[in-house]
């Protein structure tokens, strides 16, 4: 079985009078590499009759890391200086790198705030090797149509990234191998990435073939896990993977969690504030490059609000 080691419980912080929870980094785990933060917001409840303008994160610039939103509740609208305009909804995922720098805005969708209802959400940075930070940013909007769906063991696991092996498939872009019944996650990475979310009902029990050479982590957002039969992983938890062996899963009720893998970049991080660079002074750059103007400028438009 693949090595795990101690959970760490994810932290209340407080993102500009938003709190979210953080389970990475950590006081004892300052990151899983690639991996650099984990933020889980929600779940919140709009009551309606808001305007977009004053919700969400207004547009802000990133530089040299892919800054990925899973969906869980709701609906995220993205809005870029790479003139991208776009809303995925629950189950959906927005993959985004920032590479050489972008301004962007995360907003809950327009009918979210102005009709009511649940918004929870998950960001993830995942860092890019040094060989790749100034690369052109890009943006990928994946419903949760266009995300294949694995069923093993009880578990329902979509597969957003990477390549992973089960009993049956659903969805549109389902692409299975005949030899390791294998099915391929619809995000383009820059680097070996193995993303999963998992809905286990109780009773689900399974043990998960996963990549080796890929260490990450699993982190709760809902319910309870026994990891490899030891005692079982609450919510709001995160478990560090090790890079070789599977995984056994058991839940002990109803249950969900996203389980991430990736190769180890093994470069020097530098990060301050929405820049994730090798140096301290590419990192003065990154600063003085997002105040000149040269990461793009993000003019956002409310139409008849």
């Amino acid at each position: 079985m693949r090595t795990v080691h101690m959970p760490v419980r994810a932290q209340q912080v407080d993102m500009g009078g938003f709190v979210v929870k953080q389970p990475l980094p950590h006081a004892r785990l300052q990151h899983v590499d690639p991996f650099l933060l984990l933020h889980h917001a929600g779940p919140v409840s709009f009551p309606g009759g808001a305007r977009q303008r004053d919700e969400g994160v207004p547009p802000h610039p990133h530089r040299g890391f892919e800054p990925v939103t899973f969906v869980f509740k709701g609906g995220v609208h993205h809005r870029d200086s790479r003139g991208n305009d776009h809303v995925v909804e629950a189950g959906g995922v927005q993959w985004m790198t920032a590479g050489m720098g972008i301004v962007h805005s995360e907003r809950p969708s327009r009918s979210l705030v102005e009709d009511g209802g649940e918004w929870e959400l998950i960001q993830l940075w995942i860092n890019l090797p040094a060989s790749r930070k100034m690369i052109q940013p890009r943006y990928q909007g994946l419903s949760a149509e266009e995300i294949p769906v694995v069923e093993q063991g009880g578990f329902r696991i979509q597969v957003v990234a990477g390549r992973f092996g089960g009993d049956s498939v659903e969805g549109s872009t389902a692409s299975t191998s005949s030899g390791a019944n294998a099915t391929s996650g619809p995000a383009e990475t820059q680097t070996p990435i193995t993303a999963l979310v998992l809905d286990g009902a109780p009773g689900s029990d399974a043990v998960l073939d996963l990549p080796s050479g890929q260490r990450g982590f699993l982190y709760v957002l809902s319910g309870t896990v026994r990891v490899n039969g030891v005692a079982p992983l609450p919510e709001h938890h995160l478990i560090e993977l090790d890079d070789e062996g599977p995984l056994g899963l058991a839940a002990t009720g109803a249950m969900r969690a996203l389980l991430v893998l990736g190769a180890p970049i093994g470069e020097p991080v530098v990060s301050s504030g929405p820049f994730v660079m090798n140096t301290h002074t590419e990192i003065m750059e990154a600063m003085r490059d997002a105040q000149m103007g040269k990461m793009g400028i993000l003019i956002e438009e409310w139409g008849s609000e």
